[in-house]
């Protein structure tokens, strides 16, 4: 069933977890260890991306010979060890949600195993009603799969969908699916394509509360 309700639906890496550079760092590690010219925007390309869509964007920059496998399963096991903080304001924006009884969703192009790893570790797994990552979707953002998925397990209308984004990739998916794209920048800065896409951009999780509460009337939410 269909709700005239609104809901939230979250991207996590850059949002939640301040990992987006983290990940940048990895595999230009990885790369210049091995002599290879690290191609920094073929990062940038794929944040937000899911698996199979990042290795065709590392392949449309180093070549269709390249082998990215093995440099994504090493990059995959530092990251098993790794932990990362929490972007700011992600407990207040939570306790807000949770308060007005608005709904959420969690959309990671990210691997289940790894999005439960993390969220476990920072204890939020509580925070969702439903989570959704990459493997569980046949396609990748900006395609509006995953955020349409999500929805629909929330029972909210895709117009009633606010969603927090901070990749062109994620804005785009938004968009394309019929939401309210918010961007959060992290390692990307808007330009002009995506402020046009996004219905609005802000600085950090603590405007993007004050911003819900202000599209959130009292008749829209039952406490």
């Amino acid at each position: 069933m269909k709700s005239d309700k609104p809901a939230v639906i979250f991207d996590m890496d850059g949002v939640i977890f301040d990992s987006e550079q983290a990940y940048i760092d990895i595999y230009r590690d990885l790369l210049t260890r091995d002599g290879i010219t690290f191609i920094e925007q073929a990062c940038i390309d794929a944040i937000g991306a899911n698996w199979l869509r990042t290795r065709e964007i590392w392949h449309e920059y180093y070549g269709d010979a390249f082998d990215f496998e093995p440099y994504h399963t090493e990059a995959r096991e530092i990251l098993k060890n790794k932990s990362f903080p929490l972007k700011p304001y992600v407990h207040e924006i939570f306790n807000y949600l949770r308060e007005r009884k608005i709904p959420t969703a969690l959309a990671s192009s990210t691997r289940e195993e790894s999005v439960m790893r993390m969220l476990e570790e920072a204890k939020l797994t509580g925070c969702f009603d439903v989570i959704v990552c990459g493997d569980m979707v046949s396609h990748s953002k900006p395609h509006p799969e995953i955020f349409l998925t999500a929805a629909g397990r929330l029972g909210a209308a895709p117009g009633d969908c606010y969603v927090i984004e901070d990749s062109y990739n994620g804005i785009r998916c938004a968009h394309n699916a019929g939401m309210h794209p918010i961007m959060v920048p992290d390692v990307l800065q808007p330009d002009e394509e995506i402020r046009g896409l996004a219905e609005v951009v802000l600085p950090s999780l603590n405007e993007v509360t004050g911003y819900l509460e202000k599209q959130f009337d009292n008749d829209d939410v039952v406490l």
